[in-house]
């Protein structure tokens, strides 16, 4: 059972083959992170494989089980267009750092939220002058870890640079973050889904959308980003560590060969997987040409899990 961005990595020939080479034939069901520790009966499952710690920690806690393994890893970033770059450039929003690498400020973007400015309302917008409320699109925060991991930015964001500890904090941050995601309308379950309206759609109707790093740097690979499509780096971003929990002695295998097995680590940095060899990761963004930040400095640490849930089912309970 794996988290849905994961789907295609194991469905690649050259990841099956290097699997069975080890007398492993993977088949894999994809879920929500959110829904894999919560909701999903694991009990015919050699292994999870959710994309954040706090979904594995919970699935460790649930089971009592102690090994996991962190073979990927993917910050949190909005892919978004160049028109929008330079609107938000004048908002204060993203700002150009070393190598072409953009940033998002974060509390700047919610000061836009908290006073409900509409894209029309941005000074010397003439790209996109709609008369829509300026919002980064995500998945659905009651299944999907992406917008798990967008909430613990916004929160820690929201909390002036601290991360969100006890029902005090909780109450302060709450109110913004559910209007996050209600503003929003309908939102799909997986991050695929907004990915791909992004990708297929363009601007008009998804001018900024909450994604994996890794999402973008392997749909560049396969051709699909087209000129003019930018990827930023929230400021702060968090970390997705993609944490697989072993549910018997065959899941351990594949945590094992996952982490340390150099080709198949290879094939993870193709899918835009940063790995424990950072090297690889780099080449095949600098093949695509796609500025990515080599260093990860400004990451905030997400709630712990119990803070996450309240806050994330808080918000469930605002969508009535």
């Amino acid at each position: 059972m794996i988290g849905s961005e994961k789907q295609a990595f194991f469905a690649d020939p050259q990841v099956r083959k290097a699997l069975e080479r080890q007398g492993l034939k993977v088949d894999v069901d994809p879920a929500g992170s959110r829904q894999i520790a919560t909701s999903v009966d694991l009990g015919r499952y050699d292994f999870a494989f959710p994309s954040s710690s706090p979904a594995a920690d919970r699935i460790q806690k649930d089971r009592g089980i102690t090994t996991k393994y962190a073979p990927f890893s993917s910050p949190m970033a909005i892919a978004t267009f160049q028109p929008i770059v330079d609107v938000l450039a004048k908002a204060g929003v993203v700002a150009a750092g070393r190598g072409g690498v953009r940033t998002f400020d974060v509390r700047r973007y919610l000061d836009l939220v908290d006073k409900g400015t509409r894209w029309d309302q941005l000074a010397g917008n003439t790209a996109y002058p709609v008369r829509k409320n300026v919002l980064v699109s995500t998945t659905d925060p009651r299944s999907s870890n992406s917008a798990a991991m967008y909430l613990a930015i916004a929160a820690y964001a929201a909390n002036g640079g601290e991360v969100v500890q006890g029902a005090e904090a909780e109450a302060r941050v709450l109110p913004l973050l559910s209007r996050l995601f209600l503003d929003q309308g309908y939102t799909e379950n997986t991050t695929e889904g907004p990915f791909e309206d992004y990708l297929s759609i363009g601007m008009g109707k998804t001018p900024l959308v909450c994604v994996y790093e890794a999402q973008f740097v392997h749909r560049a690979v396969r051709g699909d980003i087209k000129p003019g499509m930018v990827l930023t780096y929230p400021s702060p971003t968090v970390l997705s560590k993609h944490t697989l929990v072993p549910l018997n002695a065959n899941g351990d295998k594949v945590g094992r060969l996952l982490t340390s097995d150099a080709g198949l680590q290879r094939l993870a940095a193709r899918y835009g997987f940063r790995t424990a060899q950072p090297d690889q990761f780099a080449q095949v963004a600098a093949e695509q040409q796609v500025p990515v930040a080599a260093d990860l400095i400004d990451v905030a640490d997400p709630p712990s899990y119990e803070t996450l849930e309240r806050l994330l089912r808080a918000v469930e309970k605002n969508y009535g």
